[in-house]
């Protein structure tokens, strides 16, 4: 073999790292065989230990709750016969306008009323006098059956239109308008009360119940609105004010129950708890959850009934676990 066919071969072999490397040399990477989920370390601690962490258990049992949807919604005027039309809420100076004009007519249809009724008594004196005809009497009272039906109409107009905008603001009474998908229809529990609470502060919670309504949708978004009376004599909500809100469907949901403050949370977001399985000694245990309120949680997977898990306490295990303190 040619110098030259060899200089290839000797390049090739350079590049693959030319030697073996010596068996005294430390590797630059080296791989470890990581325990599973069900090898996990289980702590064991003292009565004393126990007693300064402030470890509080409880035995997981059997709930069902029903599903709920998480939505949003808009506190509005009543709508329909005495509130303010929906929709016209963004611009109160305009339906501010309209008021007045309607008051003006209601107050104009009022007077002819009065008039009608003045000309009526007028004509039927003149006929029990021989003094008037048969006729004058008859068209008065056509005429006073128009202005009562003109005066009847006025007054309904205005009563659409709802209160006085001055006056919005201190109702004890709002509507809570909620936009719902129209997929969700079939699913959803039309007849039930929805808890409402304002965003972002949702430890005031407040029931508010179904209420007859002019019907309203959004056809670009695909939902139908329901609308929902409810009691605002502390004035914590204002008309235009987005809320949170928990419309009840009509299916349930059955798990374990299980207190929120039993869950932690590793830093992909894995949920855990911490199971007490023999006195003293404690393992944390992978959930997924279904369902929760805040307060309490439905399990769907990861417990079995009747486990003793920890409820106080569960960061300070954690903390413990991994050397970390909380």
């Amino acid at each position: 073999m040619s110098p030259n066919s060899l200089l290839p071969l000797l390049l090739l072999v350079a590049a693959c790292g030319g030697r073996p490397p010596d068996p005294g040399q430390t590797p630059p990477a080296t791989t470890t065989l990581v325990a599973d989920e069900a090898n996990l370390l289980k702590l064991t601690l003292t009565p004393a230990a126990r007693e300064r962490l402030g470890i509080a258990t409880v035995t997981v049992g059997p709930a069902e709750v029903g599903r709920v949807r998480e939505t949003s919604g808009e506190i509005v005027a009543p709508s329909g016969a005495g509130g303010v039309p929906t929709g016209s809420l963004s611009n109160l100076a305009q339906i501010g306008s309209q008021q007045a004009v309607a008051d003006g007519e209601v107050e104009r249809a009022r007077a002819q009323l009065n008039l009608a009724r003045i000309a009526l008594a007028r004509s039927a004196q003149l006929v029990a006098e021989e003094a008037g005809s048969l006729r004058a009497r008859d068209e008065a009272a056509a005429a006073l059956a128009t202005a009562e039906a003109q005066a009847g109409a006025a007054i309904a107009q205005r009563r659409l239109l709802g209160p006085a905008v001055a006056g919005l603001g201190n109702m004890d009474v709002l509507w809570l308008r909620v936009p719902v998908f129209g997929s969700d229809l079939t699913r959803m529990a039309q007849g039930a009360p929805v808890v409402v609470s304002p965003l972002g502060a949702g430890n005031d919670r407040r029931s508010a119940t179904p209420v007859q309504a002019p019907p309203s949708a959004n056809m670009a978004a695909g939902t139908v609105d329901f609308y929902y009376t409810i009691d605002n004599r502390d004035r914590l909500y204002r008309i235009g004010q987005r809320v949170a809100v928990r419309v009840p469907l009509g299916a349930t949901l059955a798990g374990l129950s299980i207190p929120m403050s039993a869950i932690v949370r590793d830093i992909h977001g894995g949920e855990w708890v911490y199971e007490n399985p023999a006195p003293e000694t404690y393992s944390r245990q992978r959930i997924e959850t279904a369902w929760s309120d805040g307060t309490h949680a439905i399990v769907a997977r990861g417990l079995r009934p009747g486990a003793v898990i920890v409820t106080s306490g569960a960061m300070e295990l954690f903390g413990t676990e991994f050397g970390v303190a909380h």
